[in-house]
C-alpha cells in the first residue's frame, strides 16, 4: 500500500503532516510522491486565507485526477471549519480535522465504501493530542508544543479550527527532545499555535522557559529557534533567559500584523505600535545581532492611506530583517468579516507589493550588516558548487565546498558578499 502527503500552511500544520507520514510508515505503508499514484492521500489544509482554502481544494481534486480510487484523507484547519463542506469533495473519503490525526492509519484502515468524518467539537477540548515527528536525513526539526489559541483577534478563523490552548506535558517535550538529539538533529524549533502561551493550562508557574530548559543537557542538539512570539508577553525576565542561553538563534519572529494604532485596535491585538518597538528595543540591548521577523496584513478592513503608510514608516524605524506579506482575507464566522471598509482585491493587492517591494529593501539592509564577518553557519544542502545554510539569525549563506560530509555541521564562514539577502563567503573552520 502507497501514501502521499500534501502539506499547506504553517509550520505547525507541516509537523502534524511529518507526524501522520510516520504513523502510515509504522503501519507498513510507503510513502511516494503526492504527484505519484497512491492508495492513500493525505492532505493537510489550511484556512487562514481564502486561498488556502482554494489552494486545499485543488490538491484534493490533484490527488482525485490522479488516483480516483484512493482514499482522501483531509485533515487541517479547513477540514476542521468546513468538514461537511470538505466531505462533499469528489473523491474525499475521511474528514478528520485537527484532531483524531494520531489515530488516522485506524480510521483509513476501518473506511468501508461510505464517506465518513472524524471531525470533533474542539471547543471543550483540554488534551494536547501526542503527534510525534522526527524524520532522518534533515538538519532542522521542528518539535510542536503547544495547540490552540484564545485570543480570537478579529480577523482570525484559527481559535474556531484549533480550540482552546493546550500544552504538551514536559517530560515529553524533554523525550522528544532526545529523541531529535538521537536521530541526528542540530537544531529544533519550537512550535505552536500561541507559543507564549504554552504551559498555562498545565499549571500556573509553567511558561515557554520551561519547555526550553529540557534541552539544557542534551548533547547533539546545538541551537533551539523559537516559533512565533507575541510582543505583549515577552517580559524582561523572558530576553534575559533568552538572552543568558547561547542555544537560542537570535532571531525572532514577533507577530506584528499592522503598524497603525487605530488598525491593530480593529484586529484587538492587545499592544500598540510604542509597545512593539519597545519590546523590540529590549530585544537588542540585551543581543544587538539579533534578528526581528514578522508578519503584517495589509488592506483590513477600514484601513486609510494614511494608515498604511503609518505600517511602511514604522517597518522601518524599527529595521524588520523579515516581513511576511499577507493581503487580509475576509473569514466568515470573524467579527472583522462583518466590519464595513472591506477593501478591493486591487487596492489590498497594490499595497501588499508596496509593503513586499520595503521588505526586500529591509532584508537586503540587515543582510549587510553581516559583509565581513565570520558567521557560525549549519550547512543543510548542496546548491551546485555551493553547499548552503543559515546562521543563527536565519540568514541564508551559500559557501563554495565539495565535501557533503559538511551538511548537518556546524562551519565558520567569513562572509565575503551579499545577493540581496543572501550571504556569499568562504569556509574558514570545518564542521564542528
Amino acid at each position: 500500500m502507497k501514501a502521499a502527503f500534501c502539506t499547506l500552511g504553517c509550520k505547525v500544520n507541516q509537523y502534524d503532516t511529518e507526524a501522520m507520514r510516520e504513523l502510515f510508515e509504522n503501519a507498513g505503508y510507503e510513502t511516494v510522491d503526492f504527484s505519484e499514484p497512491a492508495d492513500v492521500y493525505v492532505v493537510n489544509t489550511c484556512t487562514v486565507t481564502q486561498t488556502g482554502d482554494k489552494k486545499s481544494r485543488q490538491m484534493i481534486s490533484r490527488a482525485h485526477a490522479l488516483s480516483p480510487a484512493a482514499k482522501i484523507v483531509v485533515a487541517g484547519c479547513y477540514a476542521q471549519r468546513a468538514p461537511e463542506e470538505v466531505l462533499a469533495l469528489p473523491g474525499v473519503s475521511l474528514v478528520i480535522g485537527t484532531k483524531d490525526r494520531a489515530h488516522v492509519v485506524e480510521l483509513v484502515e476501518a473506511l468501508r465504501q461510505e464517506k465518513t468524518t472524524a471531525v470533533s467539537d474542539l471547543r471543550t477540548e483540554r488534551v494536547f493530542e501526542p503527534l510525534t515527528a522526527s524524520r532522518e536525513g534533515r538538519t532542522r526539526a521542528h518539535l510542536k508544543i503547544q495547540e490552540g489559541c484564545d485570543r480570537f483577534c478579529t480577523y482570525c478563523i484559527i481559535p474556531y479550527a484549533r480550540g482552546p490552548i493546550r500544552s504538551r506535558p514536559l517530560s515529553d517535550v524533554r523525550a522528544e527532545l532526545q529523541k531529535l538529539a538521537e536521530a541526528g538533529f542540530r537544531e529544533v524549533v519550537l512550535t505552536g499555535i500561541h507559543l507564549m502561551s504554552y504551559g498555562r493550562d498545565l499549571d500556573a508557574d509553567i511558561t515557554l522557559l520551561d519547555a526550553i530548559a529540557q534541552a539544557d543537557d542534551i548533547a547533539g542538539i546545538r541551537r533551539i529557534r523559537l516559533g512565533s512570539l507575541e510582543p505583549q508577553m515577552v517580559s524582561e525576565r523572558f530576553i534575559s533567559a533568552i538572552a543568558g542561553n547561547p542555544r537560542i538563534c537570535r532571531q525572532f519572529h514577533l507577530s506584528l500584523q499592522s503598524g497603525s494604532a487605530g488598525v491593530l485596535a480593529r484586529m484587538k491585538r492587545r499592544y500598540t505600535p510604542e509597545e512593539y518597538a519597545e519590546c523590540v528595543r529590549r530585544l537588542r540591548a540585551a543581543m544587538p545581532e539579533c534578528a526581528i521577523t514578522t508578519d503584517i496584513i495589509v488592506g483590513f478592513p477600514g484601513e486609510t492611506e494614511a494608515e498604511f503608510e503609518e505600517t511602511l514608516a514604522f517597518a522601518c524605524a524599527v529595521s524588520l530583517a523579515r516581513i511576511h506579506v499577507f493581503p487580509y482575507s475576509r473569514r466568515e464566522g470573524t467579527k472583522a468579516a462583518e466590519m464595513p471598509g472591506q477593501l478591493s482585491r486591487a487596492v489590498k493587492a497594490e499595497r501588499a507589493a508596496r509593503l513586499g517591494a520595503l521588505a526586500e529593501e529591509l532584508a537586503a539592509e540587515y543582510a549587510e550588516r553581516f559583509v565581513g564577518t565570520e558567521q557560525e553557519v549549519l550547512f543543510e544542502e548542496r546548491e551546485g558548487k555551493c553547499l548552503a545554510g543559515h546562521t543563527g539569525t536565519y540568514l541564508r549563506v551559500l559557501a563554495p565546498c565539495a565535501d557533503d560530509a559538511l551538511c548537518n555541521r556546524f562551519v565558520r564562514v567569513r562572509i565575503l558578499s551579499r545577493e540581496g539577502s543572501v550571504l556569499r563567503g568562504e569556509v574558514t573552520e570545518m564542521g564542528f
